[in-house]
């Protein structure tokens, strides 16, 4: 059972998640999840991913596409972004690579999955392989929620909302 997912690089929160198709078609639907749920600065993808409608997408979107060019690639139609980053990948590798290592995050998500909850599913219909991928990757989510709770000191509390205090009425009278 393969899956594709769109993590955030600080939480490891999986931010969407697609089923078992070809990279480069997943893009649009993963990036367009986390960009209803989450502001996006970077998208940082592997080369499967790299296509011009993908990098007009994430630009469209207000973030930086961070997709490593093929060998065979070239240049592009002046102005567009394909030309953008192909430049900055060829020109300010470094300053590219900075970017693209952050990758790695998905990389720990998934590992961090298969971890806890092991590297094979054990449904045997694929309705129930793809339900137990998402429960384990809500599961992971809400692991990532708690752990964050913790390092930046947020206060949960479970359970029905206290009645807020009423407002102090101030009256005024005329000539007061």
């Amino acid at each position: 059972m393969k899956t594709h997912i769109c993590v955030g690089v600080d939480t490891h929160v999986v931010a969407a998640e697609t089923g078992d198709a070809h990279d480069s078609k997943t893009f649009p639907g993963l990036v367009g999840t986390a960009a209803d749920n989450f502001p996006l600065c970077e998208v940082v993808a592997d080369k499967a991913y790299l296509s011009n409608d993908n990098l007009e997408l994430v630009d469209d979107l207000g973030g930086v596409p961070y997709i490593p060019f093929k060998v065979n690639s070239t240049p592009g139609a002046p102005g567009s972004v394909w030309e953008r980053m192909y430049h900055t990948f060829g020109l300010r590798r470094d300053e590219f690579l900075k970017h693209y290592h952050q990758r790695s995050n998905v990389e720990s998500a998934f590992s961090m999955v298969k971890r806890k909850f092991g590297d094979s599913v054990r449904s045997k219909t694929p309705t129930a392989m793809a339900n137990e991928v998402l429960a384990r990757l809500v599961c992971h989510n809400v692991v990532c929620c708690i752990h964050e709770a913790h390092e930046l000191g947020i206060a949960v509390r479970f359970g029905p909302r206290p009645e807020p205090e009423p407002e102090p009425r101030i009256l005024r009278f005329p000539g007061a």
